[in-house]
């Protein structure tokens, strides 16, 4: 009974991260966005702009580096971002917060409702817990990650918990 108590304390830990995390993204949204890249192809009509060659995107803490981007825009405002890359590479840092990586062959950013798809090959990390699987969601103002493994069943859905500093073990079975 003990291991289970511990783990589900564990999780409560990093979805209360994650929940701190959440708050302070409308902050982030606020920011600038700059995005670098060795190319660039911008589509006033269509509101999207395509960077491709080493992308590298960073707004506040939050950055996506990535092989490339396309970035949608309606009323001068960031909608979305899908980012494809071998990987695209997510990290988000806040002060004072533990760090927040993510990495995926896909990344799409829905600004508007605050929230991350990672796909193919998909793994995200916060303070050494780890989820991994073929899909991974997380929903910041709902503070839920979702992971899911491929449609065909392969890449099951691993999560790793490290124990919290200090906690007594419990060895029995």
């Amino acid at each position: 009974m003990k291991r289970h108590t511990d783990i589900g304390a564990a999780l409560c830990l990093l979805l209360g991260a994650l929940l701190t995390a959440a708050v302070t993204a409308a902050e982030t949204q606020r920011q600038p966005v700059t995005i670098e890249a060795d190319s660039a192809v911008f589509d006033e009509r269509q509101g999207q702009s395509i960077y491709s060659g080493h992308v590298v995107i960073t707004q506040g803490g939050m950055q996506i580096r990535a092989d490339e981007v396309t970035v949608y825009l309606a009323d001068e405002k960031l909608k979305r971002i899908v980012a494809r890359g071998e990987p695209v590479r997510f990290r988000q840092q806040r002060e004072g917060e533990k760090e927040i990586l993510g990495e995926a062959r896909r990344l799409d950013y829905l600004a508007d409702e605050e929230r991350l798809l990672l796909q193919d090959q998909a793994w995200l990390t916060q303070g050494g817990n780890r989820f991994s699987g073929q899909r991974i969601e997380y929903d910041m103002p709902r503070e839920r990650v979702t992971a899911a493994q491929g449609e065909d069943g392969s890449q099951r859905v691993r999560v790793t918990i490290q124990p919290k500093a200090g906690s007594p073990r419990d060895d029995r079975p």
